[in-house]
């Protein structure tokens, strides 16, 4: 646990604290939404990815947070009363809820596995799942889960991405002709790179920001 909790720089605490709020990220969750309305065809196309997208982190969450976590009973790390004063606080940022398994993780990463196999754009697929693996790292550095908190989290998460494939492909298939794009435009689930590219955009103005207004301010 010590080996990934906090550093002596107030540079690195802002970062992990911005890059772990939910809503640093919501210009992400809007360009995806875009992705998605752009390059689907009809209403219901777009209504079955956004609401199985939805879903996976209704699932992932909510298995983690009601149901799990009341019932393991296990206190976060910065909570314990054995190791918490061992435990590097970031500014006083503690959790009151329990700690096994992550909903962080495990929604983070359902999004992640749900989105590549529906997309199918390697580079865009590799970003999604470093922007997961990342969002752990930061719940490890700030001391408010253990490891194995992640690694479940993660598992479940891709557990349920996968499973919300399985539905979205079942009912696609019946709404949509099955079509397969060949095309240096389009990913083979028919998904333009140039919208992709703007996904990137987005992602990386959002580096810049949590990098410039987390990591600086803190540290000021």
């Amino acid at each position: 646990m010590s080996f990934f909790n906090g550093s002596d720089s107030l540079f690195i605490d802002g970062v992990a604290m911005t890059f772990t709020s939910g809503l640093t990220w919501i210009p992400l969750y809007i360009a995806l939404i875009y992705l998605v309305i752009k390059n689907n065809e009809n209403m219901s196309q777009i209504f079955l990815i956004i609401g199985c997208a939805v879903g996976c982190i209704f699932l992932a969450d909510g298995i983690a947070d009601y149901i799990v976590k009341p019932l393991v009973g296990r206190e976060r790390p910065t909570n314990d009363p054995l190791i918490k004063y061992t435990i590097d606080v970031v500014n006083n940022y503690r959790e009151s809820n329990f700690s096994f398994f992550s909903a962080h993780a495990a929604n983070t990463m359902s999004l992640a596995v749900f989105l590549s196999l529906v997309i199918r754009s390697n580079p865009l697929n590799y970003a999604l799942i470093i922007w997961s693996l990342l969002n752990c790292w930061t719940r490890l550095y700030l001391g408010v889960h253990y490891p194995s908190d992640i690694l479940v989290g993660i598992i479940w998460g891709v557990i349920v991405g996968f499973l919300f494939y399985m539905i979205y492909r079942k009912i696609y298939l019946r709404i949509s002709p099955k079509l397969n794009y060949v095309s240096s435009y389009y990913t083979s689930t028919g998904y333009s790179h140039d919208d992709i590219n703007i996904v990137f955009l987005v992602i990386s103005l959002e580096l810049a920001y949590i990098i410039i207004w987390g990591g600086i301010r803190y540290s000021m």
